[in-house]
């Protein structure tokens, strides 16, 4: 079981066990917002399994963070879609090729499907005559700098979106 943990502004700060959630509650630094239908029992006390919690103090994260670049990062972004047919992609495709000066960076790696990646080569899409589907760029919103946030549960939907529309 895995817990959000917001900062004391609701904005999304990680994901972390369910232990650790219930050490924060129980030592006063957080407070309870959802949690699960499963209470906790100890010997003296019953408390709700934390599935989202909020800080009570808040606490400084920089502010000028990058989502960090990475092949899992690019396909979750692209949502596992081919950026030249939109088929189901499991490769990642440099716009500019590398052997051209292209660079590892968010503008030039899209999701690409195994065909059109071996098809495409060393060619621009525009010497293939395709059209990228969508204009890749860095993701934003606190989600992406959430470590464990890939795979959300209900309860956190609120949060994470709220803090994308911030």
């Amino acid at each position: 079981m895995r817990t959000l943990v917001l900062n004391a502004g609701y904005e999304p700060l990680s994901v972390v066990s369910f232990r650790r959630a219930v050490v924060l509650v129980l030592a006063g630094k957080a407070t309870i917002l959802a949690d699960d239908d499963v209470p906790i029992h100890s010997s003296s006390e019953v408390l709700a399994r934390p599935s989202v919690i909020l800080l009570r103090r808040y606490v400084k994260i920089p502010t000028a963070r990058v989502a960090p670049l990475s092949r899992r990062a690019v396909l979750r972004r692209d949502s596992h879609r081919c950026a030249y047919c939109e088929r189901t992609a499991t490769t990642i495709d440099h716009v500019l090729p590398r052997s051209r000066g292209g660079e590892d960076s968010w503008e030039n790696l899209v999701a690409c499907c195994l065909r059109c990646n071996n098809a495409k080569g060393s060619r621009t899409p525009a010497e293939m005559g395709w059209v990228l589907q969508a204009r890749p760029k860095a993701p934003h919103g606190t989600s992406w700098w959430v470590r464990g946030s890939e795979r959300t549960m209900p309860q956190w939907d609120q949060y994470l979106s709220y803090a994308n529309a911030a």
